[in-house]
């Protein structure tokens, strides 16, 4: 078993979460049908999957780390975007 960097795992569940909320954020910027956000979310999204790649490819001891923080990105994202039942969808034009 490989040593595992403390400050590259923190590094690479950081990347991943940040990832993952900017996923979240581009989805949402879609269903809005935002086409500048959501072009702009999925660049952000992009360079951000890149670091994390990058990062755990020389050890796959670090996918694990960027699972769990791709799950806390994901999480932390829909627990910002939650809207109570029958609310528009945030980045929803004003009717």
């Amino acid at each position: 078993m490989a040593t595992i960097d403390p400050l590259i795992a923190g590094a690479v569940f950081v990347a991943t979460a940040a990832t993952d909320a900017v996923y979240v954020m581009f989805t949402s910027a879609v269903i809005a049908r935002r086409r500048v956000p959501a072009a702009n979310w999925s660049a952000i999204w992009y360079l951000l999957s890149s670091y994390a790649v990058i990062s755990y490819t020389e050890n796959a001891f670090y996918v694990a780390f960027a699972a769990i923080g791709s799950w806390a990105g994901a999480y932390a994202s829909l627990t910002f975007l939650h809207r109570p039942p029958g609310g528009p969808p945030v980045g929803a034009a004003p009717e």
